[in-house]
């Protein structure tokens, strides 16, 4: 497949969309969600179990002293622009991002 996207100087580029994040290995330190304009990913909390206990929106973060930890979640992935400043500061390498040229339409 040719390349049909370019940059403002006419150079190709090809988008890489955010599609997982590894809660086995993600930290939850929040770095990918602050530098994302378009809010693809969120915290959420975990419990002992490695049950997904919801989004930590900093009201009840303790989710009734369930919370073991605290991992980033993919919730909007149709969002992501493929600009790859999430994979850029990532400490733990815990992001699957796939191709625009292999992403069916």
């Amino acid at each position: 497949m040719i390349c049909s996207f370019v940059t403002r100087d006419g150079s190709r580029w090809m988008p890489k969309y955010l599609t997982a994040i590894d809660g086995a290995t993600c930290i939850g330190c929040g770095r990918c969600f602050k530098v994302c304009s378009r809010e693809v990913m969120h915290l959420h909390g975990i419990d002992d179990a490695g049950e997904i206990l919801g989004v930590c929106d900093g009201e009840d973060d303790n989710f009734d002293g369930d919370l073991n930890r605290m991992i980033m979640v993919v919730d909007h992935p149709g969002r992501c622009i493929g600009c790859g400043a999430c994979a850029r500061v990532c400490p733990k390498n815990c992001q699957t991002h796939i191709g625009a040229d292999t992403i069916a339409a």
